[in-house]
């Protein structure tokens, strides 16, 4: 990938910020990939093992003799996100354009997994921008909240990861990100409220500043809404 490159550490281990643009030193921060290419399937394998061990059954038993591997290849794709590569996912859809009126991506649905329980939540995303001189391709949105979703999260950070992603990447005049969810870490343990739903926001530039603007933008997002469910 071109640009500037720094290490970080995150949890113990190394990760990459990578500055799409190439401009400045300036890094999207949230789009850190782990080192390396794979998960480390072996240990994933061990761990859920020993895990089956300590509740009381039985990982030899016929059902559960390959669970341990589907538990890793099912981390591959749910925790997927920390190896994608922004400026491949992007992909140069990029475009110069005059359009300066809202651009609203909404009922983006996404699963992530709660990083305090490793718990499911899944919900949708309401994604806009003020444009200021370009525009990104239609699907490269809910591929960015793809990006933040499929990793171990909380959703206050990940509303917000979306939301300076894009700001860093397009430099709008404006970015909002809306994302409502259902946790499962909420709804099956602890105080089980099964219709209790969160959300979360984050507001940038025009949508902060100006108040009709992000009337406008939530006016739009709250029509026809369907209710989330499992």
């Amino acid at each position: 990938m071109k640009g500037a490159a720094q290490l970080d550490t995150m949890n113990g281990r190394g990760i990459q910020q990578y500055d799409m643009a190439g401009k400045n030193g300036s890094l999207i921060q949230a789009a850190a990939l782990l080192e390396g290419p794979t998960m480390d399937h072996d240990a994933i394998q061990e761990a859920v093992r020993q895990i089956l061990s300590a509740v009381g059954e039985d990982p030899q038993r016929e059902g559960l003799q390959r669970t341990p591997e589907r538990v890793a290849r099912a981390y591959d794709e749910l925790l997927a996100g920390y190896r994608m590569d922004p400026e491949a996912l992007i992909n140069g859809a990029l475009f110069a354009d005059s359009y300066d009126e809202m651009v609203i991506v909404r009922d983006i649905e996404f699963y992530s997994l709660c990083e305090h329980h490793m718990l499911p939540f899944i919900g949708r995303a309401h994604v806009a921008y003020m444009p200021n001189g370009r525009v990104l391709g239609l699907s490269k949105i809910p591929r960015v909240v793809d990006l933040f979703a499929r990793r171990l999260q909380v959703q206050e950070r990940m509303t917000r990861q979306i939301a300076d992603f894009l700001n860093e990447l397009l430099k709008p005049r404006g970015v909002a990100v809306v994302v409502e969810a259902l946790h499962l870490c909420s709804m099956m343990r602890g105080v089980k409220k099964h219709d209790s739903r969160m959300t979360t926001s984050a507001m940038l530039g025009a949508f902060r500043n100006n108040m009709a603007t992000r009337m406008e933008f939530l006016d739009n997002i709250s029509r026809s809404s369907m209710p989330l469910h499992f």
